[in-house]
């Protein structure tokens, strides 16, 4: 909580950013992560912000758990956070606990809390979906299987949100979803003129990498692919225009169009970056890539945000850090200001899904910053 609300609204800041990336190389990487995060704080200044991670504690937690209440800590303190009278940090770190550790094999899921913001009741939900385990098996049909899966799981999120047991409110989702573009429509596309070569597998004669050749010019290799290579020689055409010319193939969330409002996107694809720290511009060639961290909201959450027609920039939706390395994925914000008197009234005592009691905030006058440790929750 940052300032008191001042006309024409409350003004909110919302970041999702998978940091697996960051605990695997903390001195190189986190240094630049932060600094870019606090750039978009003070540009924005919110009185309200909220950031979703996910993987927090790197992809291979057992050993990078230690550097957790650094990152923590290193945040809470930063100037960008002086103003900010309050904070809640919600922590899964008893990975030594097989029964309750979240998802302990994929570490995928949700986490949904509840807020009062200028007597406005909304939800935050926080959610990692699962992610494409073979670029081959991806390819093979359209929509791939793992399409299928990712919208099985995004709808049971969506239907536990809005079910009878509590209140409902509106809600923001915002995390890794994971979408892939519909890998055979972007192969077809990307390779109209080339020939297919496959390769197997000696022993099992599986298909183990598919070859893709221009057809003249010298049979050059367009795009190469394997279980986990995306191999394409072109990397500018996730660039260029920031990369709208392959929105068409984002299609993973249209199935929800009737549940979930997205703004434009005008941002380039979010992932695979290189882990390299010196390469802030360059995607692996892992997969192929794609808009995973998204900012979505249900049709009445839409109706919190003022747009005035009077301000630009009122509303901001983008990425962060476009030229500087912040990990395999780039963090994805929705600045926007809350209308004063939007969306439903605040019920005191009411209680969340099941997670965690619910958190009424108001933003009030900042005052120093504290010194004690965060509040957290397990």
């Amino acid at each position: 909580m940052a300032g008191k609300a001042a006309a024409p609204g409350t003004a909110v800041l919302l970041v999702t950013a998978n940091v697996g990336s960051l605990f695997d190389d903390p001195e190189n990487l986190q240094k630049n992560w932060l600094r870019e995060f606090y750039q978009v704080v003070h540009a924005h200044r919110p009185h309200f912000l909220a950031l979703h991670c996910q993987e927090f504690g790197g992809k291979n937690y057992e050993a990078s758990m230690s550097h957790v209440d650094k990152f923590v800590r290193e945040l809470l303190s930063s100037d960008a956070m002086k103003e900010y009278t309050r904070a809640r940090v919600y922590l899964d770190e008893n990975f030594k606990s097989q029964e309750h550790f979240t998802c302990k094999w994929s570490r995928k899921g949700f986490v949904r809390t509840r807020w009062c913001l200028a007597d406005c009741a909304f939800d935050l939900v926080n959610i990692h979906l699962f992610h494409d385990a073979s670029n081959l098996v991806a390819w093979e049909t359209s929509p791939s299987v793992y399409s299928g899966i990712r919208h099985k799981a995004l709808g049971y999120v969506l239907d536990r949100i809005i079910d009878q047991r509590f209140e409902k409110a509106s809600y923001f989702v915002f995390g890794d979803f994971n979408f892939r573009l519909d890998s055979k429509s972007v192969v077809e596309t990307l390779c109209t003129k080339a020939t297919m070569q496959t390769v197997r597998a000696a022993d099992t004669n599986e298909v183990v990498k598919l070859i893709f050749r221009e057809s003249d010019n010298d049979r050059k290799v367009m795009l190469q692919l394997e279980k986990k290579l995306f191999d394409y020689f072109n990397q500018e055409v996730f660039r260029d225009d920031n990369g709208t010319a392959l929105l068409e193939f984002d299609k993973e969330l249209s199935v929800f169009k009737d549940r979930l409002y997205e703004l434009d996107i005008s941002f380039p694809p979010s992932y695979p970056y290189s882990e390299d720290s010196s390469q802030g511009r360059q995607y692996m060639n892992t997969r192929c890539p794609a808009w995973c961290d998204r900012v979505l909201m249900s049709p009445s959450a839409k109706e919190l945000i003022l747009r005035s027609e009077s301000e630009e920039k009122v509303v901001t939706y983008d990425h962060i850090g476009p030229s500087v390395c912040m990990g395999d994925h780039k963090p994805v914000f929705l600045a926007f200001r809350m209308a004063p008197g939007a969306g439903r009234r605040c019920q005191r005592h009411e209680g969340t899904p099941g997670e965690t009691s619910l958190l009424h905030e108001e933003p009030r006058p900042p005052t120093a910053a504290s010194t004690d440790p965060p509040e957290r929750h397990r």
